[in-house]
């Protein structure tokens, strides 16, 4: 592994990009954060490892050459762009519908767990920003000596890594804000009204705004 590494100089200049970007909230950290939020810790969590996990899907493709499909054909982005944006918003309307349910535990159940891992894979995954992200970010630290597929794919894992411990922090942090909301019926659909508006607003924005942030 270690020969994989790129020179020091490469290397440290990108562990410390990489905590800046993770840090800085994206619609990844949004999501985690409705999520916790509106279904509390556990379920933050959950989406931390699911999101993480549609990441490193996204960085392997973009270290295979997918990211150049996406950048070469409008059309294939669009296409995964509008479905994730249409995705987030169908979450969105479920949370709503959700809200006005009485029987509705606070903390989700384990059924319900692997529901919030899958939405969360499904989410970053068909975010192709994250794509073309990690295919105009990696080759910056990339060394001519090292195979680019193999160091392109180490580092990809290495940034999903501090991403998740960054937006672990983030889950942790607002999920203290869930046993609050679960003392009252009232909050507590407020936090789930919230959490759903949160998903339409992602939806509406990853249709429409074309931001430069992949997380």
């Amino acid at each position: 592994m270690v020969t994989l590494l790129p020179p020091w100089h490469l290397f440290s200049a990108f562990l410390l990009a990489s905590l800046v970007l993770a840090i800085t909230p994206g619609p990844g950290v949004f999501y985690i954060v409705a999520r916790s939020v509106s279904q509390g810790r556990r379920s933050g969590l959950v989406s931390v490892a699911a999101v993480a996990l549609g990441n490193l899907g996204n960085a392997f493709a973009a270290s295979v050459g997918l990211a150049a499909l996406f950048s070469a054909s409008s059309l294939a982005f669009a296409i995964v762009k509008y479905a994730g944006a249409l995705y987030l918003v169908y979450l969105g309307v479920q949370m709503l519908r959700s809200s006005r349910t009485e029987t509705l535990d606070f903390l989700p159940a384990t059924s319900q767990l692997s529901l919030i891992f899958r939405d969360g894979v499904v989410i970053a995954l068909l975010n192709p920003k994250t794509t073309v992200f990690f295919a105009a970010f990696l080759p910056q630290f990339l060394s001519p000596e090292v195979p680019p597929m193999l160091q392109s794919m180490l580092l990809g894992s290495l940034f999903v890594a501090i991403a998740a411990i960054t937006d672990s922090a983030y889950a942790l942090a607002s999920s203290e804000v869930a046993p609050v909301l679960a003392r009252a019926r009232s909050a507590r659909h407020f936090g789930q009204r919230l959490g759903g508006g949160v998903f339409i607003g992602l939806g509406i924005l990853a249709a429409f705004v074309d931001s430069h942030r992949a997380r």
